[in-house]
């Protein structure tokens, strides 16, 4: 990841970044000298739980508390991105919002929340941040196979993140113009709160199951996620634009 580029400030932001995915993948493009922007919501212990890991590494890691599932929230969250560094390399987004259940029995203002956070504060974000992006910068949306097929008591999660997949091919379009680009990085199921909170009978089942149809003999892990959004940061992956690179070892090529 580049630090410094002709003496601007570069910065990575991580948006849900106090667990989990998002966690791994802050400490994951950590290095000596760099600026990892923490977004987060939940309990300040595991945000700062990230925070440690990121300075051991010898980054500099800045704690931003706040909503993004609004404009408002979004615009908050810029205004304190901008005031640490002058351009963003990578802003990844790994917030997560879930309401267990079918969906036709879903509560609708429950959803809206869930869709505000899994898909719209992602287009929030992409827009505050704007002014930060520019040749270079790459924007990363962690999806999952629930955007492409039905899974059980998932829609909360699914259904936007297949409204925010659109959204890539979209704002991809768009900020090819100024040289950044974005895409779409979908991993197989991973061990994470959210996956627990939504499967909480028989999570660690799906896990196994997730690990024994891979025809690569093992599960996709937060390492394979890490190694995949360093790629779309780097100058190789210029030319990729609005991708959903499916992260899964073949799984679903093996039906």
């Amino acid at each position: 990841m580049i630090v410094k580029e002709d003496g601007v400030a570069m910065g990575v932001l991580v948006l849900g970044g106090s667990r989990g995915i998002g966690r791994a993948i802050a400490v994951g493009l950590t290095e000596p000298g760099s600026t990892i922007l923490v977004n987060y919501l939940g309990p300040d212990e595991e945000a700062q739980e990230t925070q440690r890991l990121v300075q051991e590494k010898g980054g500099r890691a800045v704690l931003l508390r706040g909503n993004i599932a609004s404009p408002e929230g979004a615009a908050e969250i810029a205004k304190l991105v901008s005031a640490e560094v002058d351009k963003l390399d990578t802003v990844v987004h790994c917030a997560v919002k879930t309401v267990s259940g079918p969906l036709l029995d879903a509560d609708p203002e429950a959803f809206r929340q869930a869709v505000d956070v899994n898909a719209m504060s992602f287009l929030y974000a992409v827009q505050a941040v704007r002014p930060l992006l520019g040749a270079g910068s790459s924007v990363v949306y962690l999806s999952s196979r629930g955007a492409r097929i039905a899974l059980k008591d998932y829609a909360s999660v699914g259904a936007p993140k297949a409204m925010a997949e659109a959204f890539v091919r979209y704002l991809a379009v768009e900020l090819a113009a100024i040289g950044a680009r974005a895409n779409v990085v979908s991993p197989t199921a991973q061990d994470t709160a959210a996956f627990r909170d939504i499967f909480p009978n028989d999570y660690e089942q799906r896990l196994a199951e997730a690990a024994r149809r891979s025809p690569s003999g093992r599960a996709v892990g937060l390492d394979d996620i890490v190694e995949v959004v360093r790629f779309l940061a780097s100058p190789g992956a210029a030319m990729l634009q609005g991708q959903t690179i499916v992260l899964d070892g073949a799984s679903t090529l093996a039906g």
